[in-house]
């Protein structure tokens, strides 16, 4: 881990940067994987399914028989648990779901928005070390909320050729049928092009590996839309006196265990709790079953000193986490100075974890500074927003020479008719 005390702000957009992942010329591969899919087919995702995953499978279908089985296996504990997860993540996204409000702009000139679903969409789901069904409950419920007509999930079989029992239950609890057995940017062609089993969809959401990553990328040559541009995973804490050493540690840990590529980022302005929160981080890191991960994470994370809670979030503010954790006192002060993060995490029992399974928000947020510009999945992330306008005969006499005297002046004369002709009657 890379220690600062009280650097200047002189290197703060060193500080800042996301470590560099190893470059893998990748692109002449997905341009390969998405030609293959789109001449094969299932039998191309089949062959991928051999070729990346060892998973022998004779189809990409998700039969409902396994869907049934799956739900089988999973104790009831956890069933439960994913129950009380989908309700509070329905009740926060369904709060998201605006009233028409008609404006009259101009006295007889009444315009408004509607929402409209994005009517096709795909969801890609990991598999592998962590399978992430809650990620199934984070994407479906909105899509559902939001009336999308047809949900399509993929993810990657194991090599048995089944999928993970907890990503099937969370799925049907969700009322996804569509489900099927492809990952990586195999899945992702499959979902841009469509095969003999995958339907096409119109945008395409989920988290992946640098491979999924750069294939969402590529649907866009198609036309299909994706949710926001990805990277590891990340959180930032900022910690005063009254924080609490282990909470920190742990909240840090849980995002270094995802991978070797995700970072983390501690801030304080006390010392004793600077200490310690090293201290508590080398030994919980000890007894993660994913501790190889978590240490590599951890040899490029940043632990700093910082003189005020102020400059703190203005470094915060630059870094842009994907995840920000305020465990200080005066948090009210502190909310109205954050510009940049996903999602924010107020006081010592806030931990992260709780937006990544069942506190209600969504867990699907920009990384690598990309909060400077994007939002976290919602329920605006899978509608079309259509503007509507409805001007009276008073309407166009009250705007129609405003109208005339701009499309004039653009010299856009067949612009300028339309009102004209109109006016004239």
């Amino acid at each position: 881990m890379k220690i600062y005390r009280y650097p200047s702000r002189d290197i703060w957009t060193d500080l800042v940067q996301r470590p560099v992942l190893e470059q893998k010329e990748i692109s002449a591969l997905i341009a390969e994987i998405f030609d293959e899919v789109d001449r094969n087919g299932d039998q191309a995702l089949i062959g991928f399914n051999r070729k990346f995953d060892q998973a022998e499978t004779e189809t990409v279908i998700v039969a409902e028989a396994e869907i049934k089985d799956a739900e089988n296996r999973i104790n009831n504990d956890l069933k439960l648990a994913i129950q009380q997860a989908k309700e509070n993540i329905s009740k926060f996204h369904a709060s998201q779901n605006p009233e028409i409000q008609k404006i009259e702009t101009t006295k007889g000139v009444v315009c408004w928005r509607e929402n409209r679903p994005v009517e096709k969409v795909g969801i890609y789901i990991p598999g592998g070390t962590a399978p992430l069904f809650s990620t199934v409950l984070m994407l479906a419920i909105p899509a559902n909320l939001a009336g999308c007509k047809e949900i399509v999930l993929c993810t990657p079989p194991d090599k048995s050729g089944n999928i993970n029992s907890a990503i099937l239950y969370a799925a049907k609890l969700c009322g996804i049928s569509k489900i099927f057995k492809t990952g990586g940017a195999q899945a992702i062609a499959a979902m841009t092009i469509g095969t003999e089993s995958v339907p096409k969809v119109y945008k395409i959401f989920g988290p992946g590996n640098q491979f999924v990553v750069a294939a969402k990328e590529y649907a866009q040559q198609y036309g299909v839309a994706i949710d926001m541009p990805a990277g590891p995973s990340e959180v930032l804490v900022i910690a005063d006196e009254q924080s609490i050493p282990e909470f920190c540690a742990a909240d840090l840990l849980s995002q270094a265990e995802h991978g070797s590529d995700s970072q983390v980022v501690f801030l304080t302005t006390d010392l004793k709790v600077f200490n310690e929160t090293i201290q508590a981080v080398e030994q919980q890191v000890k007894d993660l079953p994913r501790n190889e991960m978590a240490s590599k994470a951890l040899e490029k994370s940043s632990f700093v000193l910082i003189d005020s809670l102020e400059a703190a979030v203005e470094f915060s503010n630059l870094y842009a986490p994907e995840h920000l954790i305020l465990a200080i006192s005066e948090l009210e002060k502190y909310i109205p100075m954050i510009k940049n993060a996903g999602s924010v995490f107020l006081g010592n029992y806030s931990c992260e974890s709780a937006g990544d399974y069942a506190s209600g928000t969504n867990h699907t947020l920009p990384t690598n500074a990309y909060a400077r510009n994007y939002s976290g999945v919602s329920l605006d992330s899978f509608v079309k927003k259509i503007t509507f306008q409805h001007l009276s005969k008073e309407g166009l006499q009250n705007l129609g020479k405003t109208i005339e005297i701009m499309a004039e002046a653009e010299g856009l004369l067949a612009h300028k008719n339309a009102v004209s002709i109109r006016l004239k009657k």
